[in-house]
C-alpha cells in the first residue's frame, strides 16, 4: 500500500524529560523533536541506546509517570492532541487508536491466562457491547491470521516459542485495527529466519490495513528492508532524516555515517576491525586466521544427548521426554573460535551448558583437554570454573546491581587465584584497562555505566581467572550497531593477544561470519552441518542452512 500524504500522527517539539531522584538537573531524553507519520507509511526510528527512541514511543501512548517525567510539545493522533490529555482519552488510545509491540513477548504477556483470552480481553476493553463468544471468535481468527493454528488459542504463553510469542503480540497489537502500530524493537531476540517471518508478517499485515508503522529499532539491517523513511536521533535530538534508501546510500550526517559505517555488511572483511561511533578506528590489525589442527583438541564433545522429562499428564504419567540435543559431535581447537548457531529451540544453549558444566547430560562424551567431564569430580569442576568462563547476553541483568565493579571482579579472583586483598585490587585495575576502562571506575555501580560498557564489564570478570575458553552466549544481540562494534572488536583483540578459544552462541549470521573460523548449525536438537566459515557461508551443504543464510539476507 502506498503512503498516503495525510498525518495520522504529528509530532511537534516533543520534549521528555525524567527527574533526577537525587534532586539534580532533569535528564533530557528527548528534546525538541517533530515529524509525521502517514498512513500507510513505515518509519523508522534508528540511534544507539539513551538516544531517546523508546521514551519517544512511550510518550505517544502517554505511558511515562507524570510524577517523575515532564512531557511537554505536541503530539497529534488525527487532530486529537494526546499531550495533556486526560487518563480517559488515553485509555481510548491504547491498543484502541495506537497499538504497542514489545521486544520481549514473554514479559509481556500474562503467564496466568491462555493467549486467546488475553486477545479476546484487549477487544472487550474497546468494545464494552461485544459478547463472550464474539470476542473469543475475533481472538482465534486474528492468531489464524498471524499464523498460529486455532487450536493453540487455549495454550499459555510458556508453550510457545519466542517468534510465535512474538506472532502473538502483533494479533493482540491488531485486534482492534489500530490507526498507529509502534513496534519498539520486535525482532532483537528472534533468530535469523524467525525474524524474517515477523517483519514480512508486519509488513502484510500493515498494507492489508493500511496502518502507519512507527518501528524502532538499532537494527540498520531491519530498518533498510522494512521502512519508507529513516529518522535518526542522538541524545534525544533529531540528527538526520530522508527516505531510507537514501539515508543509508549516502548519509549527509557524519553521526549517521559513522552509524552505517560500524553496522554489518556483506561486504565487510571479516575478522577485520569495525568503525565505531565514539572511539576512533582501530590501531590494532589482525593477521588472517586458519583453523588449528592440533592433536588433541581442547573441547571434544561425541554423541551428546540431553533429554528433559515429557510434561505430566493429567493422569500423573508423564509423556515423552523432551529431546532437546541429540547426537551432537563437535571439536573447538585451542584459541579457535567456533560458531554454534540455529534457531531458538535448537539446542545451542542447552550445548554451551554441558561445556559449561551447568548441565547433566543424558548420553555421550564431553572431554575438556583430554578429560571426561561428565563424572562428577569436586576438583575437576573447580579447574572447569577457572578454565571455562561465560559472558552473557544481557549486561544488565548478569551484574549484580549492589556490588561494586572492584567487588565484581574480586569474586573470582578470590575463588581462583592465591593472590591477597592489595594484588587482588590491583589485578583487578589490569582488567578493567584491558577491556579499555579506567582503573578509576572500580568503586562505581552497574549502573552509572551505558550497555556496553557493562558487557565490558562482564567480559574482565570472565577474563579475571585467565581461562582457556569462553562461552559467549549471544554477547552483542542486545547491544545497538556502535556498541556492538565496540565489543566485537574487543573480542577480536582479547583473542589474537591472549589466545582464548571461544564458544560463540549467537542467532546473529553477521556477527558469526565476522568473528568466527568455524561454525556449526543446530536444528531441532542435531548438528545439521558444521565447516570452515568461509566454505559453510559460500556453499552450504544443507537445505536448512541456505534457508538461514537466505533469511539472513
Amino acid at each position: 500500500m502506498t503512503p498516503s500524504t495525510e498525518a495520522v500522527l504529528s509530532v511537534r517539539d516533543l520534549s521528555v524529560a525524567f527527574a533526577d531522584p537525587r534532586g539534580g538537573a532533569p535528564v533530557h531524553a528527548v528534546r525538541g523533536l517533530s515529524f509525521d507519520l502517514a498512513r500507510g507509511e513505515v518509519l523508522g526510528l534508528v540511534g544507539e541506546s539513551g538516544s531517546g527512541k523508546s521514551a519517544t514511543g512511550l510518550a505517544v501512548l502517554g505511558l511515562h509517570d507524570p510524577r517523575t517525567t515532564t512531557v511537554t510539545g505536541s503530539i497529534r493522533l488525527a487532530g486529537r492532541e494526546l499531550v495533556g490529555a486526560g487518563e480517559s482519552v488515553l485509555r481510548e488510545v491504547r491498543g484502541g487508536r495506537v497499538a504497542l509491540v514489545f521486544q520481549d513477548a514473554l514479559t509481556s504477556l500474562s503467564p496466568f491466562h491462555d493467549v486467546g483470552a488475553q486477545l479476546a480481553e484487549m477487544y472487550r476493553l474497546h468494545h464494552p457491547g461485544a459478547g463472550r463468544a464474539e470476542t473469543r471468535r475475533r481472538a482465534v481468527a486474528m492468531l489464524d491470521r498471524v499464523g498460529i493454528p486455532a487450536a493453540r488459542a487455549g495454550d499459555h504463553p510458556h508453550r510457545f516459542s519466542g517468534g510465535m510469542r512474538q506472532r502473538v503480540m502483533i494479533a493482540m497489537a491488531l485486534m482492534n485495527d489500530p490507526d498507529v502500530l509502534i513496534a519498539d524493537e520486535p525482532t532483537t531476540a528472534l533468530d535469523a529466519r524467525v525474524q524474517r517471518q515477523v517483519l514480512d508478517l508486519l509488513g502484510e499485515l500493515q498494507r492489508e490495513h493500511g496502518t502507519a508503522v512507527l518501528l524502532v529499532s538499532h537494527d540498520l539491517g531491519v530498518v533498510a528492508g522494512t521502512t519508507d523513511r529513516t529518522l535518526v536521533l542522538r541524545d534525544g535530538r533529531q540528527v538526520e532524516s530522508a527516505p531510507t534508501a537514501e539515508l543509508l546510500a549516502a548519509p549527509r550526517q557524519p553521526y549517521t555515517r559513522a552509524l552505517v559505517g560500524a553496522a554489518l555488511t556483506a561486504d565487510t572483511v571479516p575478522g577485520t576491525p569495525l568503525a565505531t561511533v565514539d572511539e576512533p578506528s582501530p590501531s590494532f590489525t589482525f593477521a588472517p586466521r586458519a583453523a588449528a589442527a592440533p592433536d588433541r583438541p581442547l573441547v571434544e564433545v561425541e554423541e551428546l544427548a540431553v533429554h528433559f522429562p515429557g510434561r505430566r499428564r493429567p493422569t500423573g504419567r508423564r509423556g515423552e521426554p523432551v529431546r532437546a540435543v541429540e547426537g551432537v559431535s563437535l571439536r573447538i581447537a585451542p584459541g579457535e573460535t567456533l560458531g554454534l548457531v540455529g534457531e531458538s529451540g535448537s539446542g545451542k544453549s542447552t550445548t554451551s551448558r554441558v561445556l559449561a558444566g551447568l548441565q547433566p547430560v543424558t548420553a555421550g562424551r564431553v572431554r575438556y583437554d583430554g578429560i571426561d567431564v561428565t563424572a562428577p569430580d569436586r576438583a575437576l569442576r573447580r579447574r572447569l570454573a577457572r578454565e571455562i568462563q561465560l559472558v552473557f547476553q544481557d549486561p544488565y541483568a548478569s551484574l549484580n546491581p549492589r556490588r561494586t565493579v572492584a567487588q565484581t571482579l574480586d569474586t573470582p579472583l578470590r575463588l581462583h587465584t592465591a593472590l591477597g586483598p592489595a594484588e587482588r585490587r590491583e589485578r583487578s585495575a589490569e582488567l578493567l584497562e584491558q577491556v579499555g576502562l579506567a582503573a578509576g571506575h572500580l568503586d562505581r555501580y552497574p549502573h552509572e555505566f551505558s550497555g556496553g560498557q557493562r558487557q565490558r564489564i562482564g567480559i574482565a570478570r570472565a577474563l579475571a581467572p585467565e581461562p582457556r575458553l569462553i562461552i559467549a552466549d549471544e554477547p552483542v544481540s542486545a547491544l545497538d550497531v556502535s556498541v556492538r562494534a565496540q565489543v566485537l572488536n574487543l573480542l577480536m583483540e582479547l583473542r589474537e593477544r591472549l589466545g582464548v578459544a571461544f564458544l560463540f552462541v549467537s542467532h546473529d549470521l553477521a556477527v558469526v561470519r565476522h568473528f568466527c573460523d568455524r561454525v556449526a548449525v543446530m536444528h531441532g536438537g542435531r548438528l545439521v552441518e558444521s565447516a570452515d566459515r568461509d566454505r559453510l557461508f559460500a556453499a552450504p551443504h544443507t537445505d536448512y542452512t541456505r534457508e538461514l543464510l537466505a533469511a539472513a539476507h
